[in-house]
């Protein structure tokens, strides 16, 4: 791509973690890659559907691709390997047709049936393709592999050779890293059983390491086989596998979850055993649930991708990906709300930054230095207050308010708003309708909202949303608050029905005077009723 040097220079020095991340790569090649340039990989076990760390991998992994970018005119690719190979040692709980499942346990993943009946040859097929899919509707630029055609089709056979080669060597990383008992029938390598087509947890013994050959025990004949484990006859246990991988196809940078800290360890080690390099990379803190638990898919716990895109815009979640990627963080419907707001926040800064701080900025890595320009006069907790005063679940309600607010804006010349709209009916409608309890404002309370009216009803009622808040912070000084932010804490309590709320003068502006003056009198009507809404 095209770098202008003002960015280019700017990029050399960047502090954000993307740019660090890219400096491992060139001190890795001080004169440069050869042809084939830098390899990024990023890894998915198809044994599961798609999941919130596989998009955070390969979203993180592609910023640091396009910091070095910047940095310098260096071809890279980035590979999305699916670990399709992989025998399915249980039966996942949320698929169909479970004891058609059962029947294939300890298969590999691409031989298992497909339980969707979608006309995928397999289970791994059907959720590989749902993997690539949900890459491409994200416009990420990756290059597909699978671990069954690497396999079958030879491309691992010279590493599977010298993983033979060195089968000692590797034992003598791996067992120490193993219980007692695992270490009496622990192999690197599972052969493929050609009676049952299970992948096998058996010891073998190396025969030929140049023809590929092993030797081991057929668990439900006691019959002993001599196979290759060239060409599909075997995989290797995940580790091990891993560090072939790296090696088979020149593998220079993948990250990893904080939680495989050591297995990225064990797993360099064996790669320097087969005689490769192991890739730069850094490990990531894990996403915690709203209990402060680690996120699981076996648990359920957390939010999924589908999740997320059906309360915010998918720039939203590359944006709260992006930020402190070493620091645990919650990942729960609560959060979402300010992720989005604050990455409007952000793009709105971005113009009128210097390079520096541009690249320091979220928004230049969600979109890859291509970022569009701030179009969303309105936060989405703005919107979430007008849908909740509103009370109502028409769009085209909503944009009454909008328009008079920002009369620019159209769903035709706004669709983002227009998107941002229909999120915040479906956010408010699941999570908030049913929170929402004006309380009855107190003495003090009750002058300063007939203060605040009679300041509402002597503003135009195209007054701006600065006007307005100046009037709301003058009544608040003259109530007598010691500290404004009770003044605002009462409003948000009195009259949203929330302890927490928007900018008073922006939310009068955009719900109008009069309806504000409206819910200004049914707080102080339900004070004298003596009753909360």
């Amino acid at each position: 791509m095209s770098v202008p040097q003002e960015l280019r220079d700017a990029a050399l020095v960047a502090k954000a973690w993307p740019y660090e991340e890219a400096r491992k790569l060139l001190k890795r090649y001080p004169n440069g890659p050869d042809e084939r340039g830098i390899v990024f990989e990023t890894g998915y076990g198809p044994s599961g559907l798609p999941h919130l760390g596989t998009f955070q991998e390969v979203a993180r992994t592609l910023m640091v691709k396009h910091a070095l970018a910047e940095m310098v005119d260096w071809p890279s690719r980035l590979i999305a390997f699916s670990d399709d190979m992989d025998g399915m040692r249980k039966v996942p709980p949320n698929v169909p047709h479970q004891d058609m499942m059962r029947e294939h346990v300890d298969q590999p993943l691409f031989k298992v049936p497909d339980p969707f009946g979608c006309g995928h040859p397999s289970y791994a097929h059907h959720n590989n393709g749902i993997l690539r899919q949900f890459l491409d509707d994200f416009g990420f630029e990756y290059e597909f592999l699978a671990s069954s055609d690497c396999y079958s089709s030879g491309r691992f056979d010279e590493a599977l050779r010298s993983v033979l080669r060195n089968y000692q060597a590797i034992m003598e990383v791996m067992l120490p890293t193993l219980r007692e008992e695992r270490r009496q029938t622990y192999s690197p390598v599972l052969p493929i059983s050609q009676s049952t087509g299970k992948v096998l947890q058996v010891p073998i013994q190396v025969v030929d390491p140049e023809a590929g050959l092993i030797l081991y025990t057929e668990p439900e004949t006691g019959e002993a086989v001599e196979q290759s484990i060239l060409s599909g006859g075997a995989k290797l246990q995940w580790k091990v596998d891993w560090a072939m991988r790296w090696v088979a196809l020149g593998v220079d940078y993948e990250m990893a979850g904080k939680d495989l800290i050591d297995s990225v360890v064990q797993s360099s080690k064996i790669a320097r055993i087969l005689g490769g390099r192991p890739p730069e990379g850094f490990n990531y803190e894990m996403f915690l649930d709203e209990n402060g638990e680690k996120i699981s898919k076996s648990k359920g716990n957390g939010l999924t991708i589908e999740e997320w895109l059906t309360y915010a815009p998918q720039e939203s979640l590359a944006f709260y990906i992006f930020r402190e990627p070493k620091k645990a963080k919650q990942l729960s419907f609560s959060i979402i709300p300010k992720a989005v707001d604050e990455y409007h926040q952000f793009l709105a800064a971005y113009p009128d930054q210097p390079w520096d701080k541009r690249l320091g900025n979220p928004v230049h890595h969600v979109h890859a230095g291509a970022v569009p320009p701030p179009r969303m006069p309105l936060s989405f907790a703005l919107l979430l207050n007008l849908v909740a005063v509103a009370s109502t679940d028409d769009k085209e309600l909503l944009w009454g308010f909008v328009r008079r607010y920002a009369p620019e804006a159209s769903p035709e010349t706004h669709p983002e708003l227009d998107a941002l709209i229909g999120y915040a009916l479906r956010y408010f409608r699941d999570f908030i309708a049913g929170s929402l309890r004006r309380r009855a404002p107190d003495e003090t309370e009750q002058a300063a909202l007939r203060a605040l009216d009679s300041r509402l009803a002597a503003l135009d009622a195209e007054a701006s949303a600065e006007a307005i808040q100046f009037e709301v912070y003058e009544v608040g000084k003259a109530a007598g608050f010691e500290n404004l932010r009770d003044w605002f804490k009462a409003l948000y309590e009195t009259l949203l029905g929330t302890s927490q709320g928007p900018r008073m003068g922006s939310f009068i502006a955009l719900y109008g005077i009069e309806n504000s003056r409206r819910l200004v009198a049914e707080a102080l009507h339900g004070a004298a009723a003596g009753v909360e809404s």
